[in-house]
């Protein structure tokens, strides 16, 4: 007994010795080695940070500033805190020593608030004592460049990585690409939001606010006969109108080399929601570009609109109708295989939300490249743009919806030898206009081959289509829905040539729908929206027929018959009216029967959903004790013969 005793107390202590040489040759040779097992890889680093990380040629130092009694009084953001801190260590392994971590716990009235406070981080009270807690990291280079995240918002979590790269990428690159913005839409602010009484207005479309953290954006107005030649992409947006000086300017552009971003519109949703100079909202809400597109080779007609049921929004009735929400099929969300995986702009884009679309497609025989990128599903189709334009009824489209099974093309790219579309050179200029001087010589055709992305839709940088902007102790706050802007800035750093912060701007915007679900509903919807818009046109029918029946027969005074005023109703009118209202009664219960069955196979799914959440895990590991039961009593069996 005590040799055995003697062996056991050998063997525990060998086991603490090999433990703890496991874990000093670990620390020791696999320090920087990392093994993320969370479902989304939130810890891994995408092959764009660690590009970014990987170009650093010079130090940077990140200073994370996190009040730990933030975390004890409110634990989401202690969770959330831990995820930060983490994730910056797994920057600096990553970074070959170009990175410093330091972590600070501000104490109120402390020198390290002071200092906090000083960096520009953003203090926050707790409670009514004036004791602020922080939350915020600030970063800076050798030469006290400084970038700051005054504070995380647990709302932003999966923009995490884009906010932390971003910061990095601008304290080690001082050189910014220009891009070029050309619009007839008030995408930077509208001047005349005081006027108009409503400040909100004069805050720029956050799409246009990211592009302006990651490219010096230049605005260029329709006036212009020339686009400077710094700009390396131009950015042009709704140009509705856009005089020929600048078409011209916008097609040698393109012939010089420069990359374009088109965004057309068969009718632009900002337009049509604000004042013009009149005081009302324009009634032409429609932009084209026919003539530089006939040239290149393509087609984007400003009088259709795509209708897509899958993935539409859900908005309120009309009050008239009998329902209170609707889905309005001519806005719509993308996701899936509408948006193309294999292209690097919009590889890791799981969501872009469109109002109002139109087509992009390339002319039969042109001799481009073109490559979707955003694109319809199947159950879709094409109606006239007059019929969203003027007070659209969203269940009375609905109803006429039919989809013919094919897919629109809504944004693509472009690339091509390309030919001008101004082949005799400038065109003239108005009365009392004189040309620019220095305007270099003109080109026939594109020198090389030409980039350019081309969408039917503006209305993707409308802030009201994916992004909700609310105010956190006078700081603005943006929390997207959708990936519209990252699909902006992911499209203008494509055109750019740079890759390296492609892969981490949409990382973890996936929002994840119940896809089969929100398909049966949507068919089961769209269903019952066109038997219900039957069967109400069948009872209204059928009550104005009742109607003319109730007034019977006008009295015939050369008949006898006492009062000329006085109407008779016969007794075939009689059995009419009760057949009338026997119709009347059958289709009320019908349409209640459609309203019903509405939701069954909704129902029917989520009850055997409940059924598996609930009774799989229970049953599979009874099944599991059972076998493991019968194995062990087998064995125990085979050992006892």
């Amino acid at each position: 007994m005590t040799k055995r005793l003697a062996f056991s107390s050998l063997g525990v202590v060998l086991a603490l010795i090999l433990a703890v040489g496991v874990n000093m040759l670990a620390d020791r040779f696999l320090a920087s080695a990392r093994l993320d097992l969370t479902q989304q890889r939130l810890y891994t680093l995408s092959p764009g940070t660690r590009q970014v990380l990987s170009g650093l040629s010079d130090p940077i130092t990140l200073r994370f500033f996190y009040s730990r009694r933030l975390g004890a009084e409110v634990p989401s953001y202690g969770a959330y805190a831990s995820r930060v801190r983490d994730m910056l260590r797994e920057y600096v392994a990553a970074s070959g020593g170009k990175l410093r971590l330091e972590l600070f716990d501000p104490e109120p009235f402390s020198d390290i608030e002071d200092r906090a406070l000083a960096l520009g981080l953003q203090g926050v009270p707790l409670d009514g004592g004036g004791e602020q807690v922080f939350f915020g990291l600030a970063a800076a280079n050798l030469t006290d460049e400084e970038r700051t995240i005054p504070f995380f918002q647990p709302e932003r979590e999966r923009f995490l990585e884009a906010d932390l790269t971003r910061l990095i990428f601008e304290l080690s690159n001082a050189a910014r690409p220009v891009v070029g913005l050309m619009t007839a839409l008030p995408f930077n602010g509208d001047p005349r939001a005081m006027m108009m009484r409503n400040p909100a207005l004069a805050r720029p479309q956050q799409a246009v606010t990211q592009l302006r953290e990651a490219v010096t954006l230049r605005d260029i107005g329709f006036d212009a006969q020339l686009i400077p030649e710094d700009v390396q992409v131009l950015i042009l947006a709704h140009p509705q109108d856009l005089p020929e000086a600048a078409q011209y300017a916008v097609d040698q552009f393109v012939m010089r080399g420069g990359k374009l971003f088109l965004l057309l519109d068969p009718h632009s949703e900002m337009q049509a929601t604000r004042p013009g100079p009149g005081g009302r909202p324009a009634t032409s809400t429609a932009s084209s570009l026919d003539r530089l597109l006939a040239a290149w080779g393509l087609e984007a007609p400003s009088e259709e609109v795509v209708l897509d049921l899958r993935g539409a929004w859900r908005v309120r009735a009309p009050p008239q109708e009998r329902v209170q929400a609707v889905d309005y099929i001519a806005w719509f969300n993308l996701q899936g295989d509408s948006v193309n995986r294999q292209e690097v702009a919009t590889a890791q884009i799981e969501q872009v939300s469109l109002g109002s679309a139109g087509a992009v497609r390339a002319r039969p025989g042109a001799a481009i490249e073109f490559v979707p990128l955003l694109t319809s599903s199947a159950q879709s189709m094409v109606v006239p743009a007059e019929r969203v334009r003027q007070q659209p009824n969203p269940v009375r489209i609905l109803a006429d919806f039919r989809a013919d099974g094919q897919r629109r093309v809504l944004a693509a790219r472009v690339r091509g030898t390309l030919t001008s579309a101004f082949p005799e050179g400038p065109p003239a200029l108005p009365e009392g206009v004189e040309r620019a001087e220095g305007l270099p010589p003109h080109r026939a055709r594109s020198e090389g081959p030409a980039n350019l992305v081309v969408m039917n839709d503006s209305d993707v940088l409308n802030d009201s289509f994916w992004v909700r902007v609310q105010e956190f102790f006078g700081q603005l706050v943006a929390q997207p829905f959708s990936g519209n802007g990252s699909f902006v800035v992911n499209v203008t750093d494509t055109l750019l040539g740079s890759d390296a912060m492609i892969s981490l701007r949409s990382r973890g915007e996936s929002q994840r729908p119940f896809e089969v679900v929100e398909d049966i509903r949507r068919r089961a919807d769209a269903q019952y929206r066109q038997t219900e818009q039957q069967l109400t046109e069948r009872l209204q029918a059928t009550e104005r027929r009742l109607r003319e029946l109730r007034q019977g027969t006008p009295a015939n005074p050369a008949a006898g018959e006492r009062n000329a005023n006085q109407t008779l109703i016969t007794p075939e009118q009689r059995a009419e009216i009760d057949r009338a209202r026997e119709e009347i009664a059958e289709t009320r219960r019908q349409l209640r029967a459609v309203q019903l069955e509405l939701r069954r196979d909704i129902e029917a799914l989520e009850t055997w959903l409940r059924i598996l959440n609930i009774a799989a895990v229970p049953v599979l590991l009874t099944v599991v004790a059972v076998v493991m039961g019968v194995l062990r009593a087998r064995r125990r069996s085979a050992a006892r013969a």
